[in-house]
């Protein structure tokens, strides 16, 4: 039978991590397009013989992608972070689908896709109930900058790729703000997963609360 499989997105530095650890530790499969991204560009795929080819042998540090200095490069480049777009989210989606494909042959009924530019790429109706993390800007650069050790202009340059917040707020299901209390976000995040299960059919309980320290 298959599985609901539903979103979660948010800004960079908005604490959809936060959200998806906690779901996992409640047993949930949440599925990471970063992860998916970094396996479908590993040394010797596919993914990175094309994202070579069109860039060149500059981003790589010895054989793999040197994620840092290609990430910089994009994102001071619209065309440059189309193309790769382009090369990488179809491999990402391949890689989705059979790891969706595994979860359901194994009976899991729910599964979560967490990718930050669900709403950018157009897919956001493929993965309904869209759930979105959102904070104010000011607290998404504060915060990204001291996750990432970076200045405050390369954080702006990311964000200025991505839709702002307001515009995927707009199109969600469900929106968890997290510009409070991390406790108060994982009780919300907590609360928006059982309402997606009952709406679903999904007995919640299938995905016991681990205590707070658990997420």
């Amino acid at each position: 039978m298959p599985c609901l499989v539903f979103g979660l997105t948010g800004g960079i530095g908005s604490g959809k991590t936060t959200v998806a650890n906690r779901w996992r530790s409640r047993g949930l499969a949440v599925l990471d397009a970063d992860e998916l991204a970094r396996e479908a560009v590993a040394p010797g795929t596919e993914g990175l013989e094309r994202l070579v080819e069109a860039f060149g042998e500059g981003i790589l540090h010895e054989g793999a992608l040197d994620r840092a200095q290609f990430a910089r490069h994009i994102f001071e480049s619209p065309e440059a972070r189309q193309l790769a777009e382009d090369i990488v989210h179809p491999l990402v989606f391949a890689r989705l689908g059979l790891c969706i494909a595994t979860l359901e042959q194994g009976g899991e009924p729910l599964v979560c896709y967490e990718a930050p530019l669900l709403v950018e790429s157009g897919r956001a109706d493929s993965f309904r109930p869209l759930v979105v993390v959102s904070v104010p800007e000011d607290l998404q650069i504060v915060r990204a900058m001291h996750r990432d050790g970076v200045a405050e202009a390369h954080i702006r340059a990311r964000l200025a790729a991505q839709a702002p917040l307001a515009d995927k707020v707009s199109v969600a299901n469900y929106v968890i703000d997290n510009s409070s209390d991390v406790d108060v976000t994982i009780e919300v995040a907590d609360h928006v997963l059982d309402e997606i299960c009952v709406a679903a059919g999904i007995d919640p309980e299938l995905y016991p609360r681990p205590p707070m320290d658990a997420a």
